[in-house]
């Protein structure tokens, strides 16, 4: 008798937890939307001569890194224009 209360109980409990979770973690931003957001940042201080631009992120190597998307597989890269 015990374990049929306990079994309805443990999967409720994993079903709120499973929810709780989702709300929690933050969704993945695809590139061009977070290139967006950046640009709009970079525009509202006033920055000018820049270049955004998306990469993987095996193929960064000393660059400026101004944000991450897709799970971490690109990265934006700011580069100033000379």
């Amino acid at each position: 008798m015990r374990r049929r209360i306990w079994i309805p109980g443990f999967v409720l409990f994993l079903s709120i937890l499973g929810v709780w979770a989702q709300t929690k973690t933050p969704g993945i931003k695809s590139c061009e939307e977070l290139k967006t957001e950046i640009d709009a940042k970079l525009k509202a201080k006033g920055v000018t001569g820049y270049t955004l631009k998306i990469k993987a992120a095996s193929e960064v190597k000393g660059e400026k890194v101004v944000g991450s998307c897709e799970g971490g597989t690109k990265k934006i890269i700011y580069s100033h224009k000379s």
